[in-house]
């Protein structure tokens, strides 16, 4: 019989990533990151002026740190616990947002911690490769974890029957992101997440359709 599906982010889902960045650009390339709104980009400033940096500085930062610096994240309180409980009632994959060169790094960074699921490293919105798993595995039902409001938006759109939870598990900037609008529940606490998530899978009934998207 074929098994309940969860596909969750890593980043500020299972993994802290944005503390030990922060360190890493600060030590490394001079760079302070400080989050004061949504922006990601717009935190990243120049230590010794203090001018942001531009987009196109962004992503090689970002896969500097993935390439080298893996071995500085740690994981969210309760997030394994969490998945080793979860995988008694589904499968789950995990669909990260670090792209193709940087998907086995992430899968052994993440065995090395006792969660071997299979890693999708994908780029950009994450609605097609959720229902691409959604079609060719047909659970009976199915849950999606991620910190970033696009990424629901992005699943409702293509994988409406798909339960979605928001989860900011990094409390250094969970209170300046507002919940995601197309979520069904923002939850940044890995317990109550896990009854929630658990409570789903035994409904065993699909998302209510979206009134928008």
């Amino acid at each position: 019989m074929t098994r309940s599906l969860v596909i969750t982010d890593c980043d500020e889902v299972l993994m802290h990533m944005v503390v030990p960045f922060a360190q890493w650009v600060d030590e490394e390339h001079g760079v302070i990151f400080r989050m004061e709104d949504t922006s990601f980009a717009g935190a990243l400033k120049r230590k010794e002026c203090g001018t942001p940096l531009e987009a196109a500085e962004v992503w090689p930062l970002l896969d500097g740190f993935f390439r080298t610096e893996m071995p500085r994240q740690y994981p969210i309180p309760g997030a394994l616990s969490a998945m080793a409980e979860i995988a008694r009632h589904a499968d789950i994959v995990v669909l990260t947002n670090v792209g193709p060169d940087h998907q086995a790094a992430r899968m052994a960074q993440l065995a090395a911690l006792g969660l071997d699921a299979p890693v999708i490293g994908s780029r950009g919105g994450k609605g097609e490769p959720v229902r691409a798993l959604i079609e060719e595995r047909r659970p009976p039902v199915a849950v999606f974890i991620d910190d970033l409001a696009n990424h629901h938006h992005s699943v409702a759109i293509e994988a409406p029957d798909v339960w979605r939870l928001h989860m900011v598990g990094e409390p250094a900037i969970a209170d300046k992101i507002p919940a995601a609008r197309h979520a069904h529940a923002r939850i940044d606490d890995w317990a109550a997440a896990q009854d929630w998530i658990l409570a789903r899978l035994a409904e065993k009934a699909p998302a209510p359709a979206p009134e928008a998207v």
